[in-house]
């Protein structure tokens, strides 16, 4: 396991708001998996999956910060 993982699975642990951006990226990436096995998707499925896209990157954009001010604030 790789430090960054090491340190992902800490905050799973300790930080709430951590916790819950990743638990909220995983349900999207769950819808996100639902709507690809569709053979034909309608397009309010193109519209969500889009906006899933969206919340995905910007939760993913948090927990990057999260991960940096816990790194800047560890001691070396």
């Amino acid at each position: 396991m790789s430090q960054l993982d090491l340190v992902k699975q800490e905050l799973l642990r300790s930080h709430d708001e951590f916790r819950r951006l990743h638990a909220e990226h995983q349900a999207a990436e769950k819808r996100l998996a639902e709507l690809a096995q569709r053979s034909l998707p309608s397009p309010e499925d193109e519209v969500e999956e889009k906006r899933l896209k969206l919340q995905k990157l910007a939760l993913k954009d948090q927990m990057e910060g999260i991960l940096r001010e816990h790194r800047a604030s560890a001691p070396v």
